[in-house]
């Protein structure tokens, strides 16, 4: 089975929960042919004036048919909207589930807009599997059959006519729908994908924009991208009602074939006045059912296109270079012990041509200070994302004398923490940016921990732990964001604490004092691998190495040792 057949397959409703839909479904649908049959019939021998007592079973159909068809309906779309949005809710927690194990490292090539349009667009067209394609194929192909059989026993030429206009109906409405509108519908997702990424781009770089004067190249881009997908909507929307034009007019069509072929059995007394109108109108009423189908091909188009989009968009497996996400045996954090230990250790970024690190060997020990220096692009960031199980490592990675493959990247993470280059911060408060990290903590704790950072005098100048700091933090600088980043991971305690790149999006001149403060709230016995690209204030470390080109140089300060790392700040315990 193909990546999109399961997501299709994932998408349908178990059948003992749908089976109720299609059942409802096929009732209302037949219960509307039967009504126009026997209002037929009921007309027109009324107007032959028989005695009242031969229309009365037709009356009382008449009025059953009318209120189960609308009784039936109502508990199709409440059955099938039911068992859809269920197995909706379903598909879209498995997509989840699938996404997280590549995130951050697997999804660095895939565009934001493809990954948004799979999660939320995409997923909610996988609805109308069941509820447009499915079901409505299914009742109306037994309705139509009915249908069939109902006109044969009243005039057999009639019945075969009808059969015939019904497989050519279908036959042309399929091919005509597929001609016309499988080209916009292929155009659509990308277009769709263009335009969520020019309106992200948009909202998250307004401020940029605004300062060089490109906000309004930003809205044209936006407003291009959004024209282009109008145009491919209206031409699918085209094609559905061309072939919707198409249903309608063989319908009229089976109605005159109907008369021809009945002609002959009125001239010869054969057929009467009611049967006549029944042969003759009911083709009519099914094909009002059978218009459904040229729906459902259009649908089955949208659902099929969603579907590949998905599978694109999220691959079957995650790549090898990543780490397997396998689970934890103990939930619990590896013994720091002697400390990390590399040896031969190899990384390479998903889709790479080359490893990213070569051979690398090194030591962290506990409540060591690190300074991993090196160009842009020379692997300083591999080394941050192995360090925390991201990327899989070859050769020896080893946490207290245990190696990391032993262990779940989970529990890894547990003992070494990342504070990334740009910190991920909610849209929430202080509170809870803080809270993700140890849910159990005081108020008094969060502030303590902020007071450690040197965010206490402005921590009450906002207001406290209830003020916001916005989406991605942009109510904040970036010395800030950084300094809660911090205090989040100090609240969890990490025995080893990777930084990578924590002044880089602050000014030069405040970047030292940053960085003091943020050392200097780290406790004694924690390690800390301080990743950058410019040189640190050698008080600040004990050992200094170097990555150029994907190897490690390890020129070790001589002479210190942690014990012998003089003080940094005053605020360390």
């Amino acid at each position: 089975m193909t990546a999109a057949g399961a997501v299709l397959r994932g998408a349908m409703p178990p059948a003992r929960r749908f089976w109720w839909t299609i059942a409802a479904g096929f009732a209302s649908e037949a219960s509307a042919v039967a009504l126009l049959a026997v209002s037929a019939w009921l007309i027109v021998r009324a107007s032959e004036q028989p005695p009242v007592l031969y229309l009365s079973f037709a009356v009382v159909g008449v009025r059953f048919f009318a209120i189960s068809r609308a009784v039936f309906r109502y508990l199709e779309r409440l059955t099938g909207h039911d068992a859809a949005l269920r197995q909706l809710s379903s598909t879209r927690a498995d997509l989840v589930r699938r996404l997280v194990p590549l995130a951050p490292d697997g999804l660095g090539r895939t565009r934001r807009g493809s990954v948004l349009g799979a999660l939320v667009g995409d997923v909610d067209e996988l609805q109308d599997l069941p509820l447009r394609v499915v079901q409505p194929l299914a009742s109306s192909a037994l309705v139509a059959l009915g249908a069939v059989v109902l006109v044969a026993f009243v005039w057999w030429p009639a019945a075969l006519t009808l059969l015939a206009c019904l497989v050519v109906a279908g036959a042309v409405a399929t091919l005509w729908g597929w001609a016309a509108g499988a080209r916009a519908e292929r155009t659509i997702a990308p277009l769709r994908a263009d335009l969520t990424d020019a309106v992200l781009d948009h909202v998250s770089n307004l401020d940029v924009l605004a300062a060089y004067g490109a906000e309004e190249g930003s809205r044209d881009r936006i407003e291009r991208a959004d024209a282009a997908l109008r145009r491919a909507v209206v031409r699918r929307a085209g094609a559905q009602a061309g072939t919707t034009a198409l249903v309608s007019l063989l319908a009229g069509a089976a109605s005159i074939a109907a008369v021809l072929v009945t002609a002959p059995g009125v001239a010869s007394a054969t057929l009467d006045g009611p049967a006549l109108a029944v042969a003759v109108l009911v083709p009519m009423a099914v094909f009002e059912v059978f218009g459904a189908v040229a729906l459902a091909s259009a649908a089955w188009r949208k659902v099929r296109s969603a579907a590949g989009r998905i599978a694109d968009a999220l691959p079957a497996a995650p790549p090898r270079e990543l780490a397997p996400e396998t689970a934890s045996p103990t939930g619990e954090a590896p013994e720091l012990g002697e400390g990390v230990r590399l040896r031969g250790a190899s990384v390479r970024w998903p889709g790479a041509a080359q490893a990213s690190l070569h051979d690398v060997d090194l030591d962290i020990r506990p409540g060591e200070r690190i300074l991993v220096l090196g160009s842009s692009g020379a692997g300083k960031s591999t080394l941050a994302h192995a360090l925390v199980r991201f990327l899989e490592t070859e050769g020896s990675y080893e946490i207290g004398g245990r190696s990391v493959h032993d262990l779940s990247p989970d529990d890894v993470r547990r003992s070494v923490g990342l504070c990334e280059q740009h910190p991920m911060l909610f849209d929430e408060d202080i509170r809870q940016n803080l809270l993700f990290a140890r849910d159990t903590a005081t108020d008094a704790d969060l502030e303590a921990v902020l007071d450690r950072v040197g965010l206490g005098a402005w921590l009450r100048e906002r207001g406290g732990l209830d003020a916001r700091v916005g989406e991605r933090g942009a109510l904040v600088s970036g010395g800030q964001a950084q300094r809660i980043a911090l205090a989040r991971a100090l609240l969890r305690g990490f025995p080893v604490l990777v930084l990578d790149e924590p002044t880089a999006g602050v000014d030069p001149e405040a970047s030292a004092a940053l960085l003091v403060d943020l050392l200097g709230a780290v406790r004694d016995d924690q390690a800390v691998v301080l990743i950058s690209h410019v040189a640190v204030p050698d008080a600040l470390v004990d050992r200094v190495v170097r990555i150029d080109d994907g190897r490690l140089d390890d020129g070790s300060t001589p002479g210190r040792t942690p014990d012998a790392r003089p003080a940094v700040s005053p605020m360390r315990p």
